[in-house]
């Protein structure tokens, strides 16, 4: 499907390109457009300038400006990154990660502003507001080293 301006509701897709998409309670495999809307779809793929999800799941997600309301993703990446009442595993930004009352697995990005939201792995230049998080930079290494230490003995077992 190819135009300017994409409406859908209720719809099963395989592939969206268009300037301006908007989908309503449908699941996409692949959407690729200037700016991005949708509200109850699961898709496998995003990709977009301005993309905004509201009570969505995606696996990928890629875009300029990337907003999730209630949303779930596993993979959101982006210049500046939005995530309010959200889940995402990976949250990676060249720019900003505003998160407000969400769960993420890993993040990174230059300047990190948080409301009251839990992650496990949260790289940043600068880290604002109140979060939970389950590792910092010290215990992450020394997991890692741990990790690499009991894979290096099961490795040397192996070889007997």
């Amino acid at each position: 499907m190819d135009k300017e301006t994409v409406d859908i509701e209720n719809g099963r897709l395989d592939l969206v390109e268009a300037e301006f998409i908007n989908i309503r309670q449908s699941t996409v495999r692949s959407l690729d457009g200037g700016h991005v809307e949708m509200h109850q779809v699961g898709a496998i793929s995003i990709d977009g300038e301005r993309v905004e999800v509201t009570q969505g799941a995606a696996v990928v997600m890629k875009g300029e400006n990337l907003t999730l309301n209630q949303s779930m993703g596993v993979l959101a990446a982006g210049a500046n990154l939005d995530l309010n009442y959200s889940l995402s595993s990976v949250s990676l930004a060249s720019g900003n990660i505003d998160v407000d009352k969400s769960i993420v697995g890993f993040m990174a990005a230059k300047e990190i502003s948080s409301s009251n939201s839990t992650a496990l792995v949260m790289i940043g230049r600068n880290i604002n507001g109140n979060v939970t998080t389950l590792l910092d930079w010290k215990s992450a290494l020394a997991l890692g080293a741990m990790a690499g230490g009991v894979f290096g003995l099961f490795s040397l077992f192996k070889n007997r």
